[in-house]
């Protein structure tokens, strides 16, 4: 896949698939290995791949779990590195239904031998 635009456009459905079915297992391939994220309302830092697989099976486990889903508004690739920067809006949803909260995150990329990973993720609450 040639398109940077594409390619993390498809990781980030995939991401959203997986957060949307609990699916731990398809997370982890999704991260680089010591991805960070800062979560938007604290500020809380989740630092590399096994803490944040953890905060997510955590989440997962909540009786009534937030589903977040992350819509990308566009997507810069640098013409220097095999790096890429997402810019876009999240939103947390209740399972049983109802918005909970909502705003915009960047997200960093790095392209690797497999493919499109997330090395960072920085989100900030507005609703």
């Amino acid at each position: 896949m040639d398109s940077p635009d594409l390619a993390i456009r498809l990781q980030r459905a995939a991401f959203n698939r997986a957060l949307a079915t609990a699916d731990l297992a398809a997370i982890g391939p999704l991260l680089a290995r010591d991805a960070i994220l800062v979560a938007g309302t604290d500020s809380a830092v989740i630092s590399g791949r096994a803490a944040q697989l953890q905060a997510w099976k955590r989440e997962f486990a909540a009786a009534d779990r937030t589903i977040y889903t992350r819509l990308p508004d566009r997507i810069e690739a640098s013409g220097v590195e095999p790096i890429a920067l997402e810019h876009g809006a999240w939103r947390g949803t209740a399972a049983s239904g109802g918005d909970l909260a909502s705003g915009t995150y960047v997200a960093k990329w790095r392209r690797l031998a497999n493919g499109w990973v997330i090395e960072a993720e920085i989100f900030l609450t507005l609703a």
